[in-house]
């Protein structure tokens, strides 16, 4: 592992929810940028946000990370509740299954292993990151490939 800095901006898409969804990342490190991304056929917007980071964090050799995300979902769940869902055997407050739990798990794991700033921000504005994975997610979708 590095311990260079690495800024990733993720994001996914639905088209319906659920329906067809796209999930994109922008690696950067070192003034070099890497672009992946992904499609699946029947899935919801939040798998295809947490799918994104997931899917870029796997990639990051870094042990330093900011992440920047457009989904509160993701970012209060990995920051704040997934504390309490552990803690009440993945149930929410209200005592239901946590939706997503194989990739929160997932995502859990992984964070274990890095430094992590997790950074929100907001989508469709002027950062031209956050715009630029938002397309990519899209073109996802409508390219339909894995």
């Amino acid at each position: 592992m590095s311990n260079n800095n690495t800024t990733i901006y993720t994001d996914g898409a639905c088209s319906g929810n659920p329906g067809k969804g796209g999930w994109a990342a922008i690696i950067i490190n070192s003034g070099k940028e890497k672009i992946i991304s992904g499609f699946e056929l029947l899935t919801t917007n939040n798998r295809m946000e947490l799918t994104a980071v997931i899917k870029a964090l796997e990639i990051s050799k870094d042990d330093n990370v900011t992440i920047y995300t457009d989904s509160k979902y993701v970012k209060d769940g990995i920051e704040e509740w997934i504390k309490n869902w552990k803690k009440n055997g993945w149930r929410t407050a209200s005592k239901q299954p946590v939706k997503n739990k194989d990739l929160w798990t997932l995502l859990d794991e992984l964070v274990e292993k890095k430094n992590i700033q997790w950074k929100w921000v907001k989508g469709h504005s002027a950062d031209k990151y956050n715009n630029l994975v938002d397309a990519e997610a899209r073109r996802a979708i409508d390219n339909e490939t894995n």
